[in-house]
């Protein structure tokens, strides 16, 4: 059985700002790419476990995207009891790594 993907408020607002920069309104390439990345968020319905432990948190998983230099990290939360993961944060892979002060927001 599937498990439920989430989108946190700030996932949404990270797609929202990923698409406005790539301008995948008009370019049909970045907006091929922005769909494929959605589609990488979405298969964590059937591999909720993919990507690594986040450093930071034992609790986060990170799963990579894109290739170099425009590599992308969605940062996520499988909760196997309720069956959902909670996607919390889609970040560049060149910004500073996560705190746990940053990880509560």
């Amino acid at each position: 059985m599937p498990y439920l993907v989430r989108l946190a408020d700030r996932a949404l607002r990270d797609m929202e700002a990923i698409y406005e920069f790539i301008e995948a309104d008009t370019s049909e390439k970045a907006f091929a790419w922005f769909n494929e990345l959605a589609e990488t968020i979405y298969s964590l319905e059937r591999f909720p476990e993919r990507g690594t432990r986040v450093p930071e948190s034992k609790k986060l998983r990170q799963l990579l995207f894109g290739r170099a230099p425009g590599i992308y990290t969605i940062i996520f939360a499988p909760d196997k009891r309720n069956r959902v993961v909670n996607v919390l944060h889609i970040r560049h892979g060149a910004r500073a790594a996560l705190t746990a002060e940053k990880e509560a927001r």
